[in-house]
């Protein structure tokens, strides 16, 4: 388990939170590991209907580590940890909330796709910007985003890397609703609440028919995957990444 991923029970709701403040929730890989982790036993276990999954104020994410980036474009093992959590969250039998303020990039925006409700604070920003970088979207965002937000929208997202303002993104149909940084927490814990009440075989059911076959949607995980991996390889990558830490140096 990581450090920087805090797993606590309130109920039937298992919350998630991400708790790496000082890098403003960069995701490890062994943070990704234990919230795998916690998706998979939560969902095995009866007593937890819904999960709930938390940033720190001002930082849902970062997106993800630059440092293990790093290893991957100097050839290193990226591990299994990533599409174990992407996987995860994917299948998940049990609805899942999230509640973001500030900070949303990368993964931090696209993991919301995954989520049956999500709620933002007015200065959350959500950004994608992976074709900046020289890599490909990922989380399945290639397939969900034309669905959900259409081809326009989607493409201003995950290619142009247009930051989403929260209330863009709900008139997109990314989040479900804005609130204050006040109340974002104990509404999305509410949320949970109310979903973790209702008749659970009813709701799965419900849930599964909204959602469908997930096969498809972790095929194209692996497709995004297996080109991101590459694309970190690439030449025009690692010259995108190089020139993103020199600026953050500078």
């Amino acid at each position: 388990m990581s450090e920087h991923i805090v797993v606590e029970r309130h109920g039937a709701v298992q919350s998630i939170r991400m708790n790496r403040p000082e890098k403003k929730n960069a995701i490890t890989r062994a943070m990704y590991g234990a919230m795998a982790k916690a998706l998979t036993e939560g969902d095995a276990d009866p007593a937890v209907r819904c999960h709930v999954i938390l940033g720190v104020p001002g930082a849902f994410s970062a997106g993800n580590d630059m440092a293990d980036f790093m290893v991957v474009a100097m050839g290193g093992d990226g591990g299994t940890e990533v599409f174990a959590f992407l996987e995860a969250l994917a299948r998940s039998a049990k609805p899942i909330v999230s509640a973001a303020d500030g900070i949303a990039v990368g993964i931090g925006t696209t993991i919301h796709f995954h989520c049956d409700m999500t709620f933002a604070t007015p200065r959350t920003m959500f950004h994608t910007p992976f074709v900046d970088l020289g890599i490909v979207p990922e989380a399945g965002s290639t397939l969900i985003a034309p669905a959900l937000l259409g081809t326009q929208a989607s493409f201003a997202l995950l290619a142009l890397g247009e930051p989403f303002s929260a209330e863009r993104a709900k008139a997109a149909g990314l989040i479900y609703e804005v609130v204050s940084e006040e109340e974002l927490e104990s509404r999305a814990m509410a949320a949970a609440a109310t979903i973790a009440a209702k008749p659970p075989e009813a709701l799965r059911i419900s849930r599964d028919l909204m959602r469908g076959n997930r096969d498809a949607l972790v095929k194209r995980i692996k497709e995004e995957g297996r080109l991101f991996t590459a694309r970190l390889k690439s030449d025009e990558t690692k010259q995108a990444l190089m020139a993103f830490m020199a600026r953050k140096k500078g």
